[in-house]
């Protein structure tokens, strides 16, 4: 494995385990806001802002991952009936089309990052937070994502394995 495909990895990995902590902390701040209300008590309004922004973050950090597992929704029921030779082509199809899509979204996630800068926006709710840091996860997330469905295209391995069912 050469060096750059090792820092990708790693650094696919570092984004995984930072969703999950993340979802750790949604949990966290659930549990106390849940617990400071039945004290009687108003949750910190930073509890509930940090939550909404950790949902956004653990969905995008971890989508490029999830899809280097094939950890996303897909559906074998169509590839399980279809010959090898048929699924391989509709496969990689499917792959394709899934690059596109990322490749766009990728794109105009950009395009919303850099106007965040440009315009210097702000979300303010609990605290000022830069709108800029939340956006960024769009163009990297799909960005990567999009890297990982071209594995599908070119790469050996198939996104749909042709077997119908839950296989865990």
């Amino acid at each position: 494995m050469t060096s750059i495909a090792k820092t990708y990895s790693t650094f696919l990995y570092a984004m995984a385990f930072v969703a999950g902590a993340t979802l750790v902390w949604l949990m966290i701040s659930v549990v106390v806001s849940v617990m400071m209300r039945n004290l009687g008590l108003q949750p910190f309004a930073w509890l509930f802002t940090s939550s909404e922004y950790g949902l956004l973050y653990m969905t995008m950090l971890g989508a490029p991952w999830l899809v280097r597992e094939k950890g996303h929704v897909h559906i074998e029921l169509v590839t399980s009936t279809l010959p090898e030779k048929a699924r391989h082509v509709v496969s990689r199809l499917v792959a394709i089309a899934c690059v596109l899509v990322c490749v766009i979204l990728a794109w105009k996630g950009l395009e919303l990052f850099l106007k965040n800068i440009e315009r210097g926006d702000y979300d303010t709710r609990a605290y000022y937070y830069p709108r800029w840091l939340l956006t960024i996860t769009f163009p990297l997330s799909f960005g990567l994502m999009a890297v990982e469905f071209l594995r599908f295209v070119f790469g050996s391995e198939l996104m749909h394995s042709g077997e119908a069912g839950i296989h865990e």
